[in-house]
């Protein structure tokens, strides 16, 4: 049997002070202290700032494979993956990781709000603590027409929906992208409406292959993928796929998403992947895999119909394709 010793300095995790309130700390202290003569709070030196400490989810991989599935081609090279990213907040170009390593991750607090049974917020890395980890290979079609197939790794939205609480009203759930235009160069190009914003019915987020992604690869997420915290959602297009999500609201208004709301004519939101649809300027009937030298023929929802199709039965008025 193994006898658990703590050591002098140790507490029980129970009494161990939350993350968020422990990253919000000189603003508690702020309050009541800093009226208090003569008391000043030192800075912390720079080596020691939380934003520059190792990620401390590195631990956590690599994750047990969730082997219920599966891929219809090679996972796309990880070196390729990283150098080849859509991530506006940093640039409209490919070629963004580099910008993307300014974007800090902790603190990193998750606000949920909206018809819930009580707001609250919380830090990333205790989010994580409560949520069941896995690892997901998952194929993706981006709109523009090409594909990759990556393992995430992550939680399922249902855990996260099911510790929101969300009541009865609850139609749909918006997601945020951070805002910080001090690290984020491609958010100060102010004819974008920035935030990102996304959304999906909550019929769709509890759906199993809705995915939250906090690494890639066997281990933590990469900045330019939308570190810490992503959605992957592969029977649509990429561009539903919010990165770096810092809020989830439940409501009973459909949201509109950034390009939605950027681009009506062309994208809509359901943006389900579907080869006879194409988009206003070019085809879907096919795609490029990417680091492959390869067209395949582009699969009714991404080739994920048998997990999604009855999300969308009664819904044949609705632009579902784009």
């Amino acid at each position: 049997m193994h006898v658990l010793r703590r050591r002098g300095w140790e507490i029980p995790e129970r009494l161990a002070t939350p993350e968020h309130l422990f990253f919000n700390r000189r603003a508690v202290l702020g309050g009541g202290v800093a009226a208090a003569a003569g008391l000043l709070l030192p800075s912390p030196a720079p080596a020691q700032r939380v934003a520059d400490l190792p990620d401390p989810t590195k631990d956590l991989y690599p994750l047990k494979r969730n082997e219920k599935y599966t891929l219809d081609r090679p996972i796309t090279d990880e070196k390729l993956n990283a150098s080849y990213n859509n991530f506006y907040e940093f640039g409209s170009s490919k070629l963004i990781a580099k910008q993307a390593q300014a974007l800090k991750l902790r603190p990193w607090v998750i606000k949920i709000d909206g018809l819930v049974e009580k707001p609250r917020e919380i830090g990333i890395d205790d989010l994580i603590k409560r949520m069941p980890l896995e690892e997901r290979l998952y194929r993706h079609r981006c709109v523009e027409a090409w594909s990759m197939a990556i393992p995430w790794s992550g939680f399922p939205l249902a855990e996260l929906v099911k510790f929101a609480e969300p009541l009865s009203g609850a139609k749909y759930l918006r997601m945020e992208s951070f805002l910080d235009s001090a690290v984020a160069s491609g958010q100060r190009q102010t004819w974008y409406p920035w935030p990102y914003v996304e959304g999906l019915t909550l019929a769709e987020a509890t759906n199993e292959l809705a995915f939250l992604a906090i690494g890639a690869y066997g281990h933590p997420m990469p900045k330019q993928h939308g570190a810490p915290l992503r959605l992957a959602v592969p029977w649509k297009y990429g561009f539903k796929h919010i990165k770096s999500i810092t809020r989830f609201t439940f409501t009973d208004q459909r949201p509109k998403g950034f390009w939605e709301a950027l681009q009506p004519a062309e994208y809509g939101f359901w943006a389900n992947v579907n080869p006879e649809v194409p988009h206003p300027r070019w085809s879907q009937a096919t795609e490029q895999l990417i680091g492959l030298d390869e067209r395949r023929p582009t699969l009714l929802f991404n080739g994920y119909a048998e997990y999604v199709a009855h999300l969308y039965k009664g819904l044949e008025g609705e632009r579902l394709w784009a």
